[in-house]
């Protein structure tokens, strides 16, 4: 082979070699884009546990300090002599409102308690009910309602001088009569003694009044 064949055989030989790294290059480069979209893609794309969570509404919550029993329902539900609006008056003035403690709220004029219960700053009051009242033999309940010292000491014994809760209600408290009375019960059952709370954690401006189906009978 003459000198000027082999130069031009190295030169096409040079020029294959060339182009064949190009297309390599090339082909590098395409695979890379590709690969780099798919990521971007994947990424992009969110997976089903990452999907976020719908939030949860808010359970309503129930009433708190809401009055509670049986008797409750014979409340009026609206007037002064309701829940709400025995809530704005201190408790014999409440009380006078209220249509199923008609004979206590005579009882408390005729012992002359009304001022000494209003101007009070924190009381429980056990509430006989009318039909409390009822119970205990006409004959007697009129000679208590004319003895103002007996009467005095009977709604007296009704009356504890502070404010109790239901979660603090069951236990020994000294009375305003100078006694002692004990609850028993929890939650929304609650005795004293044969008594029973049929409407309990009635609010009014200066008490918290417990509705009872008995009079409460001191030791004379």
């Amino acid at each position: 082979m003459n000198t000027k064949l082999r130069t031009r055989s190295l030169g096409l030989a040079a020029l294959a070699l060339t182009a064949s790294m190009s297309l390599a290059a090339c082909g590098s480069e395409d695979d890379a884009s590709t690969s780099a979209s798919d990521d971007t893609t994947s990424s992009a794309t969110p997976s089903e546990s990452e999907t976020p969570m719908e939030s949860e509404s808010p359970s309503e919550e129930p009433a708190m300090d809401a009055p509670f029993g049986p008797g409750c329902a014979g409340v009026p539900t609206s007037g002064e002599g309701s829940v709400e609006g025995m809530a704005d008056d201190p408790v014999a003035t409440a009380a006078s409102n209220n249509p199923l403690l008609k004979t206590l709220v005579a009882a408390v004029g005729e012992a002359g308690l009304v001022d000494t219960l209003n101007s009070a700053e924190a009381l429980t009051v056990f509430a006989p009910t009318d039909d409390a009242f009822a119970a205990i033999p006409k004959k007697d309940l009129n000679a208590l309602l004319k003895d103002k010292k007996a009467l005095t000491t009977v709604l007296t014994h009704h009356v504890i001088g502070e404010r109790l809760s239901p979660e603090d209600l069951a236990g020994d408290h000294e009375t305003l009569a100078g006694d002692t009375l004990t609850v028993e019960g929890s939650g929304e059952d609650f005795t004293i003694g044969d008594a029973t709370v049929v409407c309990g954690n009635v609010q009014t401006a200066n008490a918290t009044v417990y509705v009872v189906d008995q009079v409460l009978m001191p030791k004379m």
